[in-house]
């Protein structure tokens, strides 16, 4: 089979990563299953969330990452969406697979939504690590967000490792109903700074398509898959409505 610029389909990560051809990837970003241990339901599907163990979860991690890392270009990037179960489990492997040398970045996406515990801190943030291939050749345009201090009130400043973007309420117009669902000005900001114009955007646990939808508004080519039937659907019909709406 041979995988095509722009198209999506039913299928696990390790078996469409293997189809790739190797340096073909610009952008790698994976918003994995977190290892909740539930299911994660939605108005427009679920999934299942769960391993018997933290260690499985990386068994199942490493397998697909180790498989995925020679298909990204010399020039390219990987940004692992993970939260505080993983993240440095995460952060470990890829240090063992790519070298320190070749990490970027830890940032934080700081969220704001969510409840609070009488018994630890309020978890607010998920994390974001950022690695390329080759640390002296990866593509990087820095996002410009809005200055919050009042010297530069109404200009523009470089984003910090820290993202303040709200998480998708119930009312926004972007909502389809999927379960953690990714707000779009998330995966913009990301593919912008991280990808060339033109260049391939892969997520290979691709949801609710906001990843492809994102690289599509951006000018960038996408590939990506998801085992779950309800996802699949979800992000080809966001999909169309995009080209539907771009041809108006």
């Amino acid at each position: 089979m041979e995988i095509q610029a722009n198209r999506i389909c039913r299928e696990d990560w390790l078996a469409y990563a293997k189809m790739l051809d190797d340096r073909s990837v610009d952008l790698l970003y994976v918003d994995p299953p977190f290892n909740t241990g539930k299911t994660q339901s939605g108005d427009a599907g679920s999934y299942q969330d769960a391993w018997t163990t933290t260690d499985a979860w990386v068994e199942w991690f490493h397998e697909r990452i180790a498989v995925t890392l020679p298909k990204i270009k010399e020039t390219g990037s990987i940004l692992i969406h993970v939260d505080w179960r993983t993240s440095h489990r995460v952060r470990v492997l890829l240090d063992e697979l790519l070298g320190e040398e070749r990490f970027v970045n830890h940032l934080i996406w700081r969220y704001g939504l969510g409840g609070s515990s009488p018994r630890r801190f309020a978890r607010k943030h998920d994390d974001i690590l950022f690695y390329c291939i080759d640390p002296e050749r990866y593509y990087f345009e820095p996002p410009m967000v809005p200055a919050t201090s009042n010297r530069m009130k109404g200009q523009l400043k470089k984003a910090t490792d820290v993202l303040d973007i709200p998480s998708i309420n119930n009312m926004a117009d972007e909502r389809v109903g999927y379960p953690t669902q990714k707000p779009i000005a998330l995966l913009t900001l990301l593919i912008s700074a991280c990808s060339p114009k033109g260049g391939m955007v892969f997520d290979p646990c691709c949801g609710s398509g906001t990843t492809l939808v994102a690289a599509q508004q951006l000018g960038r080519s996408f590939c990506g898959c998801d085992l779950n039937p309800d996802a699949i659907e979800i992000a080809t019909s966001r999909l169309r409505m995009e080209i539907k709406n771009k041809a108006q």
